[in-house]
């Protein structure tokens, strides 16, 4: 088979969700198959994480723009290439397109109502690209992927997409996120340790304000009073929700690394006390597994799919009740018995995810069709 894999930001420096996705499903896929052919393209960027070899084929397409480059040079280069089948992985997809097509639709928050605060060009315009291209998409897709139960109903359900056209894979997570031995790290008093670890950002649905304000209270509660460490987060936005909610006192316990490569996520992880994942909405949640696999606690969200990744036994709390966010971070820090239990329980539960299985779904969903 000659198979096409649409994966155009994986080069770029600041990876997010939906590229760290593909690049591991990919690796795998070459790790696995050497029987079909694969065609990866890319847009050329500054971390060329990902090499060809026999049967795969990296592909750079240039072109300024996200749209242009998937609606005009993508269905170009799929001629030019032979391309059989054709694997969109980003939640939309060339328009025109006639080869079998494959989207793996992530989660459907663009036909959702936008929130009027979220304020960021960039989102907003892909929100926009998303409501434009998606639905003149989906009846030529022969097979749409997604990545959690709850979202796989949530599509059915709104979109009307018949079951046997629909395809649930979850995503994995990367080997190095595990437990480390950091013997000097207490000793170490210019090493930041023992923190609440926060992954946020400005769209309203990672409840970032919520967050703050419940860990406002723990401070005026906890006589440890931890560090609270943000990554990749605006600090003018911070500024808003502390000037917004009076919480002036929280400024000198916050740390702000900026962007945080994923291969120094896990010393991240080892080096906090528990993990704080309080969205209002995902459709899946790698952060999840890779807190847990370290042996972090989470603190997660009752709502979407985070009960599903994370387990019913993991430490569930209404996203918008700010008492009870607060109250679980000093549930972890004042009883070591709940700590150690939520530590034990994340650990198991992270065997049933890898990007193996990942991959061999995708291989054999591949087969099914071609």
């Amino acid at each position: 088979m000659r198979i096409g894999i649409e994966a155009q930001r994986i080069f770029r420096k600041n990876k997010h969700g939906m590229d760290y996705v593909v690049l591991q499903e990919i690796k795998e896929l070459q790790r696995i198959d050497k029987e079909n052919h694969y065609y990866v393209f890319v847009s050329p960027g500054e971390d060329v994480c990902l090499e060809s070899s026999q049967n795969v084929h990296i592909v750079e397409l240039k072109c300024p723009s996200y749209p242009l480059w998937e609606q005009w040079v993508l269905p170009r280069a799929i001629k030019k290439y032979g391309v059989e089948l054709l694997h969109c992985t980003s939640n939309t997809a060339p328009v025109f397109c006639n080869i079998p097509l494959v989207l793996t639709l992530h989660d459907i928050i663009f036909l959702e109502p936008r929130d009027k605060q979220n304020r960021s060009l960039y989102q907003n315009m892909g929100w926009l690209y998303r409501r434009l291209v998606v639905p003149r998409i989906l009846k030529k897709c022969r097979r749409i992927i997604t990545v959690s139960n709850f979202e796989m109903e949530n599509i059915i359900q709104k979109l009307n997409i018949p079951r046997e056209r629909m395809a649930m894979i979850y995503n994995g997570y990367n080997e190095w996120f595990k437990p480390l031995q950091l013997p000097n790290i207490q000793a170490d008093e210019s090493s930041l340790c023992g923190y609440f670890f926060f992954l946020g950002n400005t769209d309203p649905k990672k409840n970032t304000e919520r967050t703050l304000v419940a860990y406002a209270r723990y401070l005026e509660q906890s006589t440890i009073k931890r560090p609270l460490l943000m990554a990749d987060f605006d600090r003018s936005y911070l500024d808003d929700i502390i000037r917004r909610n009076n919480i002036e006192h929280i400024r000198k316990h916050i740390h702000m690394p900026g962007y945080i490569d994923n291969s120094q996520l896990p010393l991240v992880y080892n080096r906090a006390f528990a993990f704080l994942y309080t969205s209002l909405r995902e459709s899946f949640g790698i952060p999840l597994l890779e807190a847990m696999a370290c042996g972090l606690p989470v603190i997660t969200s009752n709502t979407s799919s985070m009960p599903e990744i994370a387990g019913k036994d993991a430490i569930l709390v209404n996203p918008e009740s700010i008492d009870e966010i607060t109250k679980m971070m000093l549930l972890l820090e004042t009883d070591s018995t709940f700590y150690n239990r939520q530590r034990a329980l994340g650990l198991e539960r992270v065997k049933l995810f890898s990007w193996k299985q990942t991959a061999e779904q995708l291989l054999q969903l591949y087969r099914e069709i071609l």
